[in-house]
């Protein structure tokens, strides 16, 4: 899942971003108000982290501007304005959630699954292929009922092909939607990873999900 944070402090960007990644979401940041409403609009995010006091746009004007241009991405507002005025304006202009600086970043990380559990267009909380089963919530997978033990990263490129299942990913897409880089012709680190996953996904079962289509990427095999 893709995350957008808009926050100007970049010693909390960045915290947020490396703590994020380990948890296997894919993280970009922003820190003016003005650049983070550009991507919120153009790229698609299952969720906007939000600062209020930003430079250029406040995150008042960004999350009006978002709802006023019919986006229903959710939004989380992570600011230290917490008066109680600040909150009903936050929540009445359209924010999904709203937490208060200082954080707990255990607390922020709850806060984000159940927004994401709510909507907007709601998600399924598991995806289902063959004997299979992903948390997407929970960030657990089981396959013929046995908990696997993923990495968030192999957790991450497990729940891409998930997603789309029967559909060949390329080494390209991978890189960009679980490692958020440009694909390296010359780095192995996608083979590596694809190699442990199936370790723990395949190895142990007699049926093979992950297939390799050579020249093209990989593709999770759906059919029965």
């Amino acid at each position: 899942m893709r995350i957008l944070i808009i926050e100007d402090e970049l010693k909390t960007a960045s915290h947020l971003k490396k703590g994020l990644s380990e948890h296997g979401y894919v993280v970009d940041a922003v820190a003016r108000g003005d650049d983070g409403l550009h991507l919120s609009i153009t790229e698609p995010y299952e969720l906007v982290i939000l600062d209020v006091m930003l430079p250029e746009l406040d995150g008042w004007a960004v999350l009006s501007e978002l709802r006023k241009r019919g986006k229903s991405t959710p939004v989380l507002f992570l600011t230290a304005k917490d008066a109680v005025r600040d909150r009903i304006k936050g929540l009445e202009l359209g924010a999904d959630d709203y937490l208060v600086k200082p954080f707990a970043f255990d607390e922020l990380l709850a806060r984000i699954r159940s927004v994401l559990r709510r909507g907007p267009v709601r998600q399924p909380d598991t995806l289902t292929i063959r004997d299979l089963e992903i948390d997407l919530v929970g960030m657990k997978a089981k396959r013929n009922g046995q908990l696997l033990d993923l990495t968030a990263k192999e957790f991450t490129l497990l729940a891409l092909f998930a997603r789309r299942p029967g559909e060949v990913i390329s080494r390209s897409v991978i890189a960009s939607q679980v490692w958020d880089m440009n694909f390296d012709s010359d780095s192995n680190v996608i083979d590596v990873h694809i190699r442990r996953l199936r370790a723990k996904v395949d190895d142990p079962f007699h049926f093979k999900l992950i297939r390799t289509v050579r020249g093209m990427g990989y593709v999770l095999e759906a059919d029965s």
